[in-house]
């Protein structure tokens, strides 16, 4: 069948354009960092429910439910460690802004960023590879592969340790040149990011229209289980409405820029994977801005975090 050439198909994206995205990702989490202070890790300490339970939905709930759903609908090898991926990743680049406009409690929406940022050098790189090869399809394909996990942390440090710490330190030094910045770089960064997703697909548009099919549904259904299993964590918990949305969103968005490097990087842009980690990174867009309409019209009463 057609869709099995999927697994063995590999997207074009070359050694310049592959530097290009490293930088851009790295420009990207600069530019998260500069809004980070320590300040905003003190949560942790004062009133912890709220991270916690929000990294707990992000590293431990939303990879053990993928691994559910993949069960479940039995998605083709390559597919399968797409959707590891995306859920191994931390909290999208977005997710604060997309948290702002949701009228969610943008506070907790930064410091989960922040922590989620700084545990996914670590957790990332563990959970894909804890799930990945608890699922045989796909653990025989990361097998064939040969993929290393401690290499995989060596170069997450690299994309998200170092400009975490060097835009915190901006930020310690310069705080309000820091925020001027960080406004400027959100946005070209994140217009630079979907321009190379973009050029990704359309350099290998054959592909993309062909196999789209098999990956679009997916993308769709695990994007809203993702947004799902956030929500439940903060309703079942009895956390303030606002919090809920935060731990929604960053449950949701995924930094999937991270996961698409981490494809070319160490599957030489496996198909499967690829293309949905790109899929996720235009979608998780529009979905999180869907989101935020319809909680902008919804007017909350603010509370306390739990």
């Amino acid at each position: 069948m057609t869709e099995n050439l999927l697994d063995n198909v590999h997207i074009n994206f070359d050694a310049g354009s592959l530097w290009v995205l490293n930088l851009v990702l790295g420009l990207v989490m600069f530019g998260v960092a500069l809004e980070i202070s320590i300040k905003d890790f003190k949560p942790l300490l004062l009133k912890p429910k709220a991270i916690i339970l929000g990294l707990f939905s992000q590293f431990i709930l939303l990879p053990a439910v993928t691994y559910l759903l993949i069960i479940f609908i039995e998605p083709l090898p390559s597919i399968a460690l797409g959707m590891f991926m995306v859920a191994a990743c931390p909290g999208g680049n977005i997710s604060n802004f997309i948290s702002y406009l949701s009228k969610a409690n943008t506070a907790l929406s930064v410091s989960l960023t922040a922590t989620a940022t700084l545990l996914a050098i670590v957790m990332t790189p563990l959970n894909f590879h804890f799930w990945s090869m608890l699922y045989a399809p796909s653990s025989n394909l990361i097998q064939e592969i040969s993929i290393s996990p401690v290499e995989m942390f060596k170069l997450v440090s690299l994309l998200l340790g170092l400009p975490l710490v060097l835009g915190m330190y901006v930020n310690y030094l310069h705080p309000n040149l820091a925020l001027k910045l960080a406004k400027k770089l959100k946005v070209v960064s994140l217009l630079f990011f979907i321009g190379l997703v973009f050029i990704a697909l359309y350099n290998n548009l054959d592909i993309f229209k062909e196999y789209i099919i098999y990956v679009f549904w997916i993308v769709l259904i695990h994007n809203l289980i993702a947004f799902s299993t956030g929500y439940s964590v903060g309703k079942l918990f009895r956390l303030p409405e606002d919090s809920i949305r935060s731990i929604t969103i960053e449950t949701g968005i995924q930094n999937s820029g991270l996961g698409l490097l981490l494809i070319f990087t160490f599957f030489d842009g496996l198909g499967g994977m690829a293309l949905l980690a790109a899929f996720w990174g235009i979608w998780h867009i529009v979905s999180g801005l869907i989101l935020a309409a319809l909680w902008n019209g919804k007017p909350i009463t603010k509370e306390t975090i739990a």
